[in-house]
């Protein structure tokens, strides 16, 4: 599959994905859960930031899927012991019901204030943590 960003399903935390393994293992993935994305502090010092990054994470949510590729080097990489049934979830999982609330982009923020509200399935929006953050954090 040809990819159009520079961030991927796999360009995360190997965290993320254990913590998904362990809400499949105790049937919670489907849980509701919502995360903030924000920061601490205004970076270089100053008074306030301008938010971007927003149409990244819009295009990133609309086209997450792991592919077969990134299966592969999931089952190499997670513990032996991973059931199977936890990879044919991962091949299964779409966006479709994550649902994004953001401040617009351009917009003046401030620390300690959300920019980002992701609220969806506890296992997805785990894994969309690190990707979204990246995005944000580096937008250009």
């Amino acid at each position: 599959m040809l990819r159009d960003s520079a961030v991927q399903p796999l360009l995360t935390d190997f965290y993320q994905f254990t913590m998904a393994y362990g809400y499949w293992k105790c049937g919670r993935e489907n849980t509701m859960a919502v995360f903030e994305l924000y920061f601490r502090e205004n970076p270089l010092g100053g008074e306030f930031t301008i938010f971007a990054g927003l149409q990244e994470c819009l295009r990133f949510l609309s086209k997450f899927q792991l592919t077969e590729e990134d299966i592969q080097f999931l089952q190499s990489v997670l513990p032996p012991t991973t059931e199977e049934g936890f990879y044919k979830y991962l091949r299964s999982i779409d966006t479709s019901t994550v649902t994004l609330r953001a401040v617009p982009e351009g917009s003046v923020v401030f620390p300690k204030v959300a920019l980002l509200e992701v609220e969806g399935p506890l296992a997805i929006v785990q894994l969309l943590e690190t990707p979204l953050l990246t995005l944000v954090n580096y937008a250009r």
